[in-house]
């Protein structure tokens, strides 16, 4: 508990940081130089969410992404990986859905599987997100840990920066 990691600091200089709080919960936290109804929708629109979500040195593929982002609606990612001949399913579903400011979301893939709690805080066109995975014991927390699985925000969110700069000077994604 208390074991907390800092990531490289990205070309905005905001870092992200992962912080095992107690022995079920992990918090992650990362400033965005974007405003919240950007960021929201970063992780709610499923053709922005799948350009930022996968950390392509894991080696995965986004080989689908559904996402009904209202309470009740579920969502299903499926991941490709070149030495597995099954694609990976992560799904679950939404029990609060607060635009712009708020994502409550199980991940019911299996037993030990975590309640995710998204936040955005927008202060003067800036975002502080922060995500807290509860897990239902010690030890799925720690397996998580172990499985590199919790290992991927810093990258995520460094393809999350550049989606939203993108977003912000009237790209397309």
């Amino acid at each position: 508990m208390g074991a907390r990691k800092e990531s490289e600091t990205t070309p905005a200089k905001n870092r992200t940081t992962v912080e095992r709080t107690s022995e079920r919960e992990l918090v992650v936290t990362r400033t965005f130089n974007a405003p919240a109804h950007l960021v929201f929708e970063a992780w709610t629109k499923p053709e922005l969410f799948k350009c930022w979500w996968v950390p392509k040195s894991f080696g995965l593929t986004l080989l689908s992404c559904e996402m009904d982002v209202r309470v009740g609606g579920g969502y299903r990612l499926e991941f490709g990986h070149p030495a597995s001949e099954q694609p990976m399913a992560f799904f679950g579903r939404y029990i609060e859905v607060v635009p712009h400011s708020r994502l409550v979301w199980t991940n019911d893939e299996g037993p030990d599987g975590a309640v995710t709690t998204v936040i955005f805080e927008e202060k003067g066109g800036v975002t502080l997100v922060v995500v807290r995975d509860l897990y239902p014991s010690k030890e799925a927390l720690d397996g998580a840990i172990a499985s590199g699985s919790t290992g991927g925000f810093p990258e995520q969110f460094q393809h999350l920066d550049a989606l939203l700069v993108t977003l912000q000077h009237g790209g397309a994604a």
